[in-house]
């Protein structure tokens, strides 16, 4: 469309959008429509700003900039950043998007964005072709732990977190999750407690419930769980290990800060209690505290998956034994479990670290996983949710009268998958609050939209809100 200069402001338009049965970004999408198909509206009309309309009609920002989008998106107006929204001649044939979309946009699984940047993506293949030169040896049982090599690999990428464990300390398995079973297996009996943090990961509470074992939540603060309490939980339980996610904690992103696990460390040392580092997130701060491997490598099983850092269906563990002979009965029930990893995999994941496509792709998650915290930033109210600003899930505390059941319920109508706290409460009442995950296919589009979504749900009632479905 040309724009008019001399067109004219209409700095005064304001939609007709009471008694409208649509979500109000809708309505405000056809009110222009109307208004441009009765006169009221002409061509080159220059409509008022985003944040002036929303505090004339009380509304939020996020819905008038989403009623915006969707006016934009049917071809009846067009912007123009430094010049403002204009309205067009004649929109372009359009369906409307459905209000309860087809397919759910899936946030309830914690993975990294995908990378698509098509010379990085060029180099990822590059590296699989490589490795397929050598297919028929990678279609062969090998021994369990991994090669030489293959640990000389572990040993570069587990240096970036300050740790070079021996080679009769360090094994390669199939993912985080067969390497905690093996863990839990090697330390532990049906009956025993583990101790986490109240807040854990769901995965290890799964793992621990089929095992037969009682898991104990112990209180935390935003510098992790209390020392003290570690204490007392050690003379009156007895456990067997403490499990912990201590960067960027899954759920609430938290992470266990240096003096606080300099404290844990002197706790479990005094007490001798075997600790099981799941050290998912390690590698995304760029400078994050030391792990338990290195504050008391004695007593620390650590495990450095690469499904968090590199992509979910890359299921590669490294896996850290305090010695050499506890290393013993982990690999023995282990191998039994698993066989071996993947050799394909491997290879894969040895390539990527040696010629460095693993610090590429590294790099390009963190990279987009903090534009999308800064969306989260823009869009979410201040204050409504924990989050790093380099990882890629945050942890959204609702409003009253909001419950975690409703908002659920009210964000997959909308066609939001999210995680309500249930899942990775240990003890207590769970907190009104889930878990959003900003990274997987989605792309940057999809994100601020089921973020927006989620803002105009936080503005609102659950009573009112289901009014707009």
């Amino acid at each position: 469309m040309q724009i008019d200069r001399a067109s004219r402001r209409r700095d005064d338009w304001t939609p007709e959008i009471i008694g409208s049965s649509q979500p109000r970004y809708l309505a405000i999408a056809d009110a222009i429509a109307g208004d441009l198909g009765a006169g009221r509206l002409a061509e080159g009309d220059r409509l008022p700003p985003q944040r002036q309309l929303a505090a004339r009609l009380g509304l939020d920002f996020t819905t008038v900039a989403r009623g915006y989008t969707e006016a934009q998106r049917r071809g009846l107006i067009a912007s123009t950043v430094g010049r403002g929204t204009y309205v067009n001649a004649a929109p372009r044939p359009v369906e409307r998007a459905p209000v309860r979309r087809r397919s759910i946009v899936d946030f309830s699984m914690n993975m990294p964005p995908e990378p698509d940047d098509p010379a990085l993506l060029e180099r990822m293949r590059a590296g699989l072709e490589e490795v397929g030169r050598d297919l028929v040896t990678h279609l062969r049982y090998q021994g369990f732990g991994g090669s030489g090599a293959d640990k000389d690999a572990a040993t570069s990428w587990l240096g970036r977190r300050a740790l070079v464990p021996a080679h009769e300390r360090l094994f390669v398995t199939p993912g985080a999750h067969p390497a905690m079973q093996g863990i839990l297996a090697t330390l532990t009996r049906p009956g025993d407690v583990i101790l986490a943090e109240t807040l854990t990961y769901p995965g290890v509470r799964a793992l621990a419930a089929q095992a037969g074992l009682r898991v104990e939540g112990l209180p935390a603060d935003a510098e992790g769980i209390d020392p003290d309490a570690l204490d007392a939980a050690c003379r009156r339980l007895q456990p067997k290990l403490l499990y912990l996610n201590p960067t960027l904690l899954n759920p609430t992103t938290e992470t266990i800060a240096a003096p606080r696990r300099a404290a844990i460390a002197e706790v479990v040392r005094r007490n001798r209690l075997p600790i099981l580092e799941d050290d998912a997130y390690g590698f995304i701060p760029r400078r994050g505290p030391p792990p338990f491997a290195a504050l008391v490598p004695e007593l620390t099983w650590h495990i450095a998956g690469l499904a968090k850092c590199l992509g979910a269906g890359l299921r590669v563990a490294y896996v850290i034994a305090p010695d050499a002979r506890s290393a013993l009965p982990f690999v023995q029930v282990a191998r039994a479990g698993t066989v071996m990893a993947s050799p394909l995999t491997i290879a894969l994941a040895t390539r990527w670290i040696e010629d460095g496509t693993a610090d590429a792709m590294l790099r390009a998650i963190r990279s987009e996983s903090m534009e999308r915290q800064k969306l989260a930033a823009a869009l979410l109210p201040p204050g409504s949710f924990l989050a790093d600003p380099i990882g890629f899930h945050l942890w959204l505390k609702l409003p009253a009268p909001w419950t975690r059941s409703a908002f659920l319920g009210h964000m997959r109508l909308r066609g939001v998958g999210i995680v309500a706290s249930d899942a990775f409460t240990v003890s207590g009442a769970p907190p009104e609050a889930v878990r959003v995950c900003l990274g997987g296919p989605a792309e940057r589009e999809a994100v601020a939209e089921a973020l927006a979504e989620m803002a105009h749900a936080l503005g609102e009632s659950p009573t009112l809100a289901s009014a707009y479905l």
